[in-house]
């Protein structure tokens, strides 16, 4: 029998081979298809699961926000998950689950948590475009890649921004202190799978006067960069004399960065790029295997001056 540290570190070792776990659960009914479909979040992102508790409701909280539970006297805030994505449970809302995200924790209800599954990246596929309404960042390929069975990735980033900072201000150059200065004709590349995150990071890049490509997953910014380097060889310059940067997600459809930032470490030709990894799966674990992948820097999700700082660092070292 595994001990909980042996489950523990095979978990972890998942970022080294472009895999994850997936925690499926069910929200109730589509209001729109009358089907009881499955979602998922990446296991990292949850702390524990625990059978429905009592609610304490918070006058003028957002119509999505159930209250807020006393959890071992810590106050955490319970989103009403599926009166966010337009779902109703047929049988109530019986689990929450606690997450981790972003330096914050909140909990969210659900109907059912049905299983834990393992899956390559290769098996998500990013949903935008898909009518997804910004929900979802990806849909899970539960039984292969020719399998009719998925789960939808909630995008739990846009998900919090809405429940819960709604009004937040735009993020501008006082946010980021100063402009910061890279290679003339050099651009940052950047990779995030979520609508919302990838609006903040050019918001934020756009005030700290930086040019960049954005990239919706780690396969693209992959694919971009060795374009990039092609383009650059036949003008008789060098990937180097293109990009000064890259900025990259962990959770992405097709490649996670971790794989990502393993492929440039690796590869002779970008190997001296400088790569920071930009996550809301915060924790030491994390960041170990961030070091163990060769990036340059980890900064969590999402302080615009925490970000301005790590690329000006970073960049001033490189």
């Amino acid at each position: 029998m595994q001990t909980i540290q042996q489950e523990i570190d095979e978990r972890t070792n998942l970022t080294s081979s472009n895999k994850l776990e997936l925690l499926l659960f069910r929200l109730g009914e589509d209001a729109n298809l009358d089907r009881n479909e499955l979602f998922g979040i990446n296991v990292f992102k949850i702390r524990e699961i625990i059978p429905m508790p009592t609610i304490t409701a918070v006058a003028g909280s957002h119509a999505h926000m159930m209250g807020v539970v006393d959890l071992r006297g810590q106050i955490i805030p319970v989103i009403d998950l599926p009166a966010v994505t337009g779902c109703t449970p047929k049988t109530g809302l019986n689990i929450l689950l606690i997450t981790e995200y972003a330096r914050s924790t909140q909990a969210f209800a659900v109907e059912s948590v049905e299983d834990i599954v393992r899956l390559d990246w290769r098996q998500v596929l990013s949903a935008e475009g898909n009518a997804s309404g910004g929900m979802v960042t990806s849909l899970a390929r539960l039984d292969g890649e020719n399998s009719n069975c998925l789960a939808q990735v909630l995008d739990v980033e846009t998900i919090l921004r809405k429940v819960m900072l709604p009004n937040e201000a735009e993020i501008d150059s006082a946010s980021v202190a100063s402009h910061v200065e890279i290679k003339p004709g050099t651009v940052i590349l950047a990779a995030d799978d979520s609508l919302i995150a990838r609006t903040m990071i050019e918001q934020g890049l756009e005030a700290m006067g930086l040019p960049f490509i954005m990239c919706k997953t780690g396969k693209e910014a992959w694919d971009q960069l060795q374009a990039i380097s092609t383009k650059a060889e036949a003008e008789g310059k060098t990937v180097h004399d293109k990009i000064a940067l890259v900025l990259t997600d962990l959770e992405m459809p097709e490649m996670d960065g971790f794989t990502l930032t393993r492929n440039i470490k690796q590869d002779q030709r970008f190997n001296a790029i400088p790569v920071v990894i930009h996550s809301s799966l915060t924790g030491s674990t994390n960041e170990a295997h961030v070091k163990k992948v060769g990036a340059d820097a980890y900064v969590a999700k999402f302080v615009a001056e925490d970000l301005a700082n790590a690329l000006r660092q970073v960049l001033h070292n490189a």
